[in-house]
């Protein structure tokens, strides 16, 4: 009986520990790395490496970057006194395609999830408190996601800032519940932002 040899055995184990590759998926793609010209195989394997090796969070946001700040945080253009708290750097992205909100971001790198063992302490919270505190921001607009860890999330660091002179909004809901915002519409993610609402 033939068996796959092992470094085609090793690139089929590997694709599928990728979110949502299944062993069929992997094998498919494991495949279509073999058929293709020798230098398209290996461009993905640089791609890889150089994302690995360049990519960083950014020192002020945690957005990924390839500076220590961020394109975001580097553009004085934009409104200084505006942060947008979102759960994923994704998230970002899909909000800056909206091409409604030109303030600052911060990235919590995750939600408070108790069933999953993630804490506050394991986001980028203290951070964001700490950039309140130093910063002259009027408003923080909560734009976790519509779930209940995401309301969580933002219940928490509103209860974090609720000393400092800041306004607190949250996302409209056009946005419905259980939704995430990075496969949002575009127009639903313009219509949340623009009528978002006292958090």
């Amino acid at each position: 009986m033939a068996e796959l040899t092992k470094s085609v055995a090793e690139v089929i184990e590997q694709l599928s520990r990728l979110p949502g590759v299944g062993r069929k998926s992997a094998e498919r793609l494991a495949y279509h790395i073999l058929r293709v010209h020798e230098s398209e195989a290996l461009a993905l394997a640089n791609a890889i490496r150089d994302v690995r090796t360049n990519v960083r969070y950014c020192q002020d946001c945690f957005n990924l970057s390839e500076e220590e700040r961020c394109l975001v945080c580097q553009d004085a253009r934009r409104d200084q006194t505006l942060l947008c708290v979102v759960e994923q750097p994704r998230d970002l992205i899909a909000l800056e395609q909206s091409a409604t909100f030109n303030g600052l971001y911060h990235v919590l790198l995750g939600r408070i999830a108790p069933l999953d063992n993630i804490g506050p302490d394991q986001l980028t919270i203290d951070q964001l408190v700490d950039r309140v505190r130093d910063g002259e921001f009027r408003e923080i607009i909560m734009a976790t996601n519509p779930t209940v860890e995401g309301d969580g999330t933002a219940l928490h660091i509103s209860n974090r800032l609720q000393e400092m002179d800041v306004t607190m909004t949250r996302l409209a809901r056009g946005i419905t519940t259980g939704s995430i915002l990075e496969y949002t519409n575009k127009e639903i993610l313009a219509d949340a932002i623009s009528g978002r609402q006292p958090l």
